[in-house]
């Protein structure tokens, strides 16, 4: 046998995995709570503790570690136009796993520039026009950012032509300069800022969250939870050379503070009769909604389908299940212990899958042109995708799994969405997923071959919208 540890250092968890990689083999996992504010080694060794009463003590040949504790690796991003620029620098910011705290477009103002000081963001990633195109915005930008007292990193991926002069204005703070998000009008290129941000989380952020302490402990690279996952959901859709994946997929992260969604498809138009908007979607995406969780952010559940929703789908009077999500708001510990919590938990992570997914699939609209009947697509075509994989507390924990997740799929009232419209379900109940994505780092082989094993399905083999 040759045991290997997992660790993802959370923010309220530090969870292990152990496996066995001579035989493919998931040992065993354990939680336990985070002691960043005083030597998160004493949480790590709480968990490995609670880890060896199941598997008995373990000789770890080798440790990798993720983490996303104190707040995870916290961005603040500005670019030219909401719907290019500063789109394509979000799409890079959270594919590196990044934590997005805010958004500018166009020029920032003295009221931005507080609200960054306020924020002290872990890196800000600065972009705006495409090379050869305008150029006065992120000028001007780096120029107010060149103001704040503060020691974040900056990270410039703008239009080539200005990023030298935007690298001397800000001389004195650590600025590294990247290839532009988006060189030509409606093209993407954001894997060399992604890989930067990684660099920063590694050299940096580790430091910052107090992890220094644990460096000597791991065998290898770490990275930002988020990171992590979205490593495993390719590696599970795309296989490697020898090892065959699933195929396309839409994955499912339900927490209580947000809810992540990620798809590995291409998602572009299929037929001749339909034209794309916006900028292209990149095959493995990521997008997290900071308002939905089942917890700290419950009342955006609410705002997002109403409180007649969720009264709908527990059961509960509208009365009744108000005063509960506003008792759930302040006691965020609280796990469901009868059946009225156990409907409205249902209720609200119900309605968080079917708002994250929405938001993360495309549309498609009818336009009626001199051709005749035409359709316009926006965002990822998610409809072929036949795999959804789910993970998190309320999804895990309960016995209504497949009838939660369904609610990721096709829903007929809301004809214009491109969410799938039938998948099998897999769930992750053991929270492996951070777990692989680093193990894929060095043995992606056995990574994938555990992971077909331990995502077990639920349901029927394909599961349709239940409503």
């Amino acid at each position: 046998m040759k045991p290997i540890l997992l660790i993802d250092f959370g923010s309220t968890y530090t969870k292990v995995t152990a496996v066995d990689i001579e035989n493919e083999k998931l040992l065993g996992t354990a939680s336990s709570f985070t002691t960043i504010f005083t030597d998160i080694n004493e949480g790590l060794n709480n968990a490995v503790s609670i880890l060896e009463k199941t598997t008995g003590k373990l000789d770890f040949t080798e440790r990798y570690a993720c983490s996303s504790a104190a707040g995870g690796l916290r961005m603040m991003v500005s670019g030219l136009v909401p719907e290019l620029t500063a789109e394509a620098a979000k799409q890079a910011s959270l594919g590196a796993g990044a934590k997005i705290i805010k958004v500018y477009s166009f020029e920032l103002n003295e009221d931005d520039l507080e609200e960054i000081k306020s924020v002290n963001p872990d890196i800000f990633l600065l972009v705006g026009g495409t090379d050869g195109g305008n150029s006065e915005c992120i000028i001007h930008n780096a120029k107010m950012i060149a103001q704040i007292d503060s020691d974040f990193p900056v990270i410039i991926a703008g239009n080539r032509n200005a990023v030298h002069q935007c690298e001397k204005i800000l001389a004195g703070r650590r600025v590294e300069v990247c290839e532009n998000v988006m060189p030509k009008f409606g093209m993407l290129n954001i894997e060399p800022t992604q890989k930067k941000i990684r660099d920063i989380f590694l050299e940096r952020i580790i430091q910052a969250k107090g992890l220094t302490s644990v460096s000597s402990l791991i065998s290898g690279i770490m990275m930002p939870t988020p990171s992590a996952v979205m490593k495993a959901m390719q590696l599970l859709a795309e296989g490697t050379e020898t090892e065959k994946g699933i195929g396309d997929l839409v994955a499912v992260d339900v927490g209580g503070a947000t809810t992540d969604i990620y798809s590995i498809a291409d998602g572009m138009p299929e037929h001749a009769n339909t034209v794309y908007k916006g900028l292209p979607e990149p095959y493995v995406k990521r997008t997290v909604e900071g308002d939905i969780g089942m917890r700290y952010s419950i009342h955006g559940i609410v705002d997002a389908v109403g409180i007649k929703r969720i009264s709908a789908l527990s059961g509960l009077t509208e009365q009744r299940a108000q005063e509960m999500i506003d008792y759930l708001g302040k006691h965020t510990d609280v796990v469901p212990t009868d059946d009225e919590f156990e409907a409205l938990d249902y209720a609200l992570a119900s309605s968080a899958i079917e708002t994250a997914v929405t938001r993360h699939a495309g549309a498609m609209e009818e336009a009626y042109t001199m051709m005749g009947l035409t359709y316009v697509q926006s965002g990822k075509d998610l409809t072929r995708v036949n795999k959804l994989v789910v993970t998190g507390g309320s999804l895990i924990h309960t016995k209504r799994t497949a009838e939660i997740a369904s609610h990721g799929l096709y829903n007929p009232a809301q004809p214009k969405s491109l969410k799938p419209k039938s998948a099998q379900i897999l769930v992750d109940r053991k929270y492996i997923l951070a777990a692989m994505g680093l193990l894929s780092e060095y043995y992606p082989d056995s990574a994938l071959r555990i992971m077909k094993k331990e995502l077990i399905a639920d349901g029927n083999p394909e599961q349709t919208y239940i409503g």
